[in-house]
């Protein structure tokens, strides 16, 4: 057996023991939370989403023109390049290719902008609703909220409809991270003996 079966087994049964033990105790309240579901109908995360937009759409909406222009260059030269001069066609050609690397480049580094800051903030939005979560288990007494991995839960056990109502209430923006844990002050100079 690999570790990783093994590792799922365990995982398994030891669920299995906490069910059986919930079974046991009639006081044991068990949920399911759907965090996929939650993650993309929470109005947090359509509003970063909608942040994430308006910021990276000016360079989005400046390499579709370039996109568009290059296109237009690249069908003049197909269509004119016949009757272009050597000395026209080679400068048009070189032109071309300077604007694809740029486009290239440009393209790049939009990609990996775009991708790090959305990851950045999915992850704020995924730290602030594991703490929604836990908020709202606690204030309804729930013992234990499972999440991913869950391939059925019964009705009542799914709660992830009663924490998105929590986040529909709060507002769309997230909370500022807390502040840094202050610097320690300086350690005071030790006081110097008289000397008599």
């Amino acid at each position: 057996m690999s570790t990783s079966n093994r590792s799922i087994a365990l995982w398994v049964l030891s669920i299995g023991g906490l069910l059986a033990a919930a079974g046991a105790s009639a006081e044991t309240k068990i949920a399911v939370v759907n965090f996929q579901k939650l993650l993309e109908d929470a109005p947090q995360t359509k509003a970063t989403m909608q942040a994430l937009d308006n910021e990276f759409g000016p360079r989005r909406r400046e390499l579709m023109t370039m996109q568009n222009d290059l296109k237009a260059k690249e069908e003049k030269l197909q269509k004119e390049g016949a009757v272009m001069s050597e000395a026209e066609r080679s400068t048009a050609e070189k032109s071309f290719r300077d604007q694809q690397r740029e486009f290239s480049r440009k393209a790049g580094e939009f990609q990996d902008d775009a991708s790090n800051r959305k990851n950045e903030e999915l992850g704020k939005i995924q730290r602030y609703l594991f703490q929604e979560i836990q908020t709202y288990a606690n204030s309804q007494g729930f013992d234990l909220v499972l999440g991913e991995g869950v391939l059925f839960a019964k009705g009542p056990l799914d709660i992830t409809a009663n924490v998105l109502a929590v986040l529909n209430t709060k507002p769309t923006a997230l909370p500022a991270p807390a502040p840094a844990a202050a610097a320690k002050p300086a350690t005071p100079a030790k006081p110097t003996g008289n000397n008599k």
